[in-house]
């Protein structure tokens, strides 16, 4: 990679990446904690709906307060400094920002920027993988019209996969499966936010002092943000989701050829060419040896006995027969990393995965036995846990998608684990959203 030669040489002209940047939270935090140390790097301005908690971030990630000080985006580009704003419109409407990062965590809101900012001509850098599964593909379609890069943030996990899936198929091996690694059990699926801090080592103090979202993590515990990803990940490759969802095979380095192959050829997958997850847990709870759960992988199948050979020559990790093999990426940084994507786009014109795309889904499933005229509560919640299905499946069922489960009310009773439909639920608010998905459903793929 050559990004940092073209962006030295941006610097040396006088032309800086200028960024804005939408949400001061956690991934927004870590983006920002970076920014400070790229030359010609510039994010000009941050919006964020609470200004106070956008200066809180920048103060805890060690900028010095007369750099966030600029009283407008213009005084900022000038300067070299940053403007805060509780408006994200204004991001769009300022000429000088190339590239806006969209890092609300929230699907709607996200969605809305995403256009928003690709009509006015600029790179999308969607660190948002909630709105990125619910309208991605329809999003990156309206990208490439416009001419401007719609991509997946570097250093969040389906980036990294999208980055294996790349080498495999660069290299000539025959991809065969991708997917990350994560702390699950099969009862961590009925985890809420009031019972999340069980599943993790932070002390109540580090939770009261940090930036940390209940519900946030909550969806990382059971299991809805690994089918976002995921599904995102089918979106962005090719691949597909397993038909009634992801399986959190338990897996360690040592396991991957010979787990994440297909049944048929001895391993755990119901065919070729799908996404799963590598559970660092057994279902008992106990810890997986070598687990990768906070890596990424593929596997993938020699073409032929020569290359079979010479898998076994050079040392690559393979399952039994020696035919399948496996590569990993054992950490991401998420936020830390996110400018890789934004200097990818502005500088080469490439997203760093992108949801070109409609393969899979994350639709609302029901976490307990709940009644008609009960509201749902989203991705994190009480009520609801996402699982990663085909699209062709979700569309077929008129399945109601994770991004948009949110405060939407029951108009019928729906039983643990069934997955919520359309004809579930009353559908009176985000039309908008709505209406862009039923857009999306032309983009679909068998």
């Amino acid at each position: 990679m050559n990004l940092s030669t073209m962006l030295a040489a941006r610097a040396a002209a006088g032309k800086p990446v200028r960024v804005g940047l939408i949400g001061a939270g956690k991934f927004g935090s870590m983006i920002l904690s970076q920014a400070q140390h790229i030359p010609g790097y510039h994010i000009v301005g941050i919006a964020d709906v609470n200004p106070a908690k956008a200066q809180a971030s920048l103060s805890r990630v060690h900028w010095p307060a007369e750099r966030y000080a600029a009283k407008s985006l213009a005084e900022a580009y000038a300067a070299g400094t940053t403007h805060i704003t509780d408006n994200a419109a204004d991001l769009f409407a300022f000429d000088g920002i190339e590239c806006v990062i969209e890092a609300t965590g929230h699907p709607l809101a996200g969605t809305r920027h995403a256009l928003a900012a690709i009509e006015a001509g600029k790179h999308v850098i969607m660190v948002n993988v909630e709105a990125d599964v619910m309208c991605g593909a329809i999003l990156a379609e309206k990208a490439r019209e416009k001419g401007v890069v719609y991509s997946m943030a570097y250093g969040d996990q389906p980036a990294a996969q999208c980055e294996l899936v790349d080498w495999v198929r660069s290299a000539g091996f025959e991809l065969v499966s991708s997917g990350k690694g994560m702390n699950f059990c099969p009862h961590y699926r009925y985890s809420t936010p009031d019972t999340v801090w069980d599943f993790f080592d932070f002390t109540p103090e580090q939770v009261k002092a940090g930036d940390f979202n209940p519900k946030m993590y909550n969806s990382f515990t059971d299991g809805t943000k690994a089918a976002i990803e995921m599904a995102a990940v089918a979106n962005a490759t090719g691949l597909d989701c397993p038909y009634d969802g992801l399986a959190f095979h338990p897996a360690g380095l040592q396991d991957l050829a010979e787990v994440f192959k297909p049944v048929s050829d001895g391993g755990r997958l119901e065919k070729n060419g799908i996404v799963d997850i590598a559970a660092s847990r057994e279902p008992d709870g106990r810890v997986v040896l070598n687990n990768i759960q906070y890596g990424m992988f593929v596997t993938f199948k020699a073409p032929n006995e020569y290359t079979r050979q010479c898998f076994n020559q050079y040392g690559l990790l393979t399952d039994k027969s020696g035919w399948y093999g496996s590569m990993w990426r054992p950490f991401h940084l998420i936020g830390l990393e996110t400018s890789v994507s934004v200097l990818s786009a502005v500088l080469r014109g490439e997203p760093t995965g992108s949801s070109t795309r409609y393969r899979g889904d994350a639709v609302a499933t029901a976490k307990g036995d709940f009644k008609a005229g009960e509201y749902l509560d989203g991705e994190g919640g009480f009520k609801v846990w996402a699982k990663a299905i085909p699209a062709s499946r979700a569309h077929k069922i008129g399945a109601l998608p994770i991004g948009l489960a949110h405060h939407i009310k029951l108009k019928r009773d729906v039983v643990r684990d069934q997955i919520i439909t359309l004809d579930d639920v009353e559908i009176v608010d985000d039309l908008d959203i709505f209406a862009l998905r039923e857009q999306q459903n032309r983009l679909l793929e068998a």
